[in-house]
């Protein structure tokens, strides 16, 4: 059913990046297998040894149940409340429950929802179903061409995490950094270098195996290099058979835009994050 397939998108796309060698220590937890009605996806127990680092302690969840869900959330083995933490689920029906369940665990809850997107070849392959299908074109838009001889496509470095921090709107502290690093360490990443030899605009992904953190430096921003570089990293993932997504702020047009452009294809389901903090 595409419905439930748009639904597990998240999952999915943990659970793809598990089985190339698991590098963020995951494991998926189901109520029962085969038919299962929930599955949550968390990091092993030695992973979450900070309980301040919601960056690291995060879960992604699907359900086809919410009673069962939420007899699987409450449960103290699947989700440890007394940490800071964060859920991400692309069901936006989980929002009451997740409320519900933050009363009775004392946890104050913060939700964000924004855009989901998926590329044009990954819509085709994983959910050939649905309406929107039909009109898509093979593949993504080339965006117009840059200045090659003044920007330089390469990748991140590690060294590069502090100033993919510095412009991340869910960042700008120490454990961001340190989640971003490794994201940069373990995962394909891209960027353009501009005349000083230094990024100028960049993309990587996350466990998730979302395309995350884009940003371009304030002085090259207006010349389509965030589009071209886009557009190079989705055709690099979908050539290693990834399925390619991301998101976006509601307010962000520009990068709505950017996405239009390019032939992505906002999702009939969201992308949420809960961040929840003991009270």
């Amino acid at each position: 059913q595409p419905s439930h397939f748009v639904g597990i998108f998240q999952v999915y796309g943990t659970v793809f990046h598990m089985n190339q060698g698991n590098p963020f220590n995951l494991k998926a937890l189901v109520d029962k297998w085969p038919d299962f009605n929930t599955v949550v996806i968390r990091p092993q127990e030695q992973e979450m040894t900070d309980d301040f680092d919601h960056y690291t302690n995060t879960y992604q969840v699907y359900t086809k149940d919410l009673k069962n869900c939420q007899e699987s959330l409450s449960a103290s083995d699947v989700i440890n409340w007394k940490q800071h933490l964060q859920i991400q689920s692309s069901q936006s029906s989980l929002d009451e429950l997740i409320r519900n369940l933050a009363i009775t665990k004392f946890v104050k809850v913060k939700q964000t929802q924004c855009i989901l997107y998926m590329m044009p070849v990954s819509v085709r392959k994983l959910l050939p179903s649905l309406p929107e299908t039909k009109n898509l074109p093979l593949r993504s838009s080339s965006p117009k061409a840059i200045n090659q001889e003044m920007f330089k496509l390469s990748s991140l470095d590690p060294t590069h995490a502090a100033l993919v921090n510095k412009f991340w709107s869910f960042g700008g502290n120490e454990r961001s950094q340190r989640f971003i690093k490794r994201c940069i360490q373990t995962f394909p990443s891209v960027c353009l270098l501009g005349p000083e030899g230094t990024p100028v605009t960049w993309s990587l992904l996350d466990q998730t195996g979302e395309i995350r953190m884009g940003a371009t430096l304030p002085e090259y921003r207006g010349q389509g290099l965030i589009s071209h570089m886009l557009f190079v990293h989705t055709q690099a993932l979908d050539k290693l058979g990834f399925p390619v997504y991301n998101h976006t702020d509601k307010a962000n047009k520009i990068v709505q835009k950017i996405s239009h452009n390019l032939h992505n294809t906002p999702m009939p389901c969201d992308w949420n994050q809960w961040n929840c903090v003991p009270l």
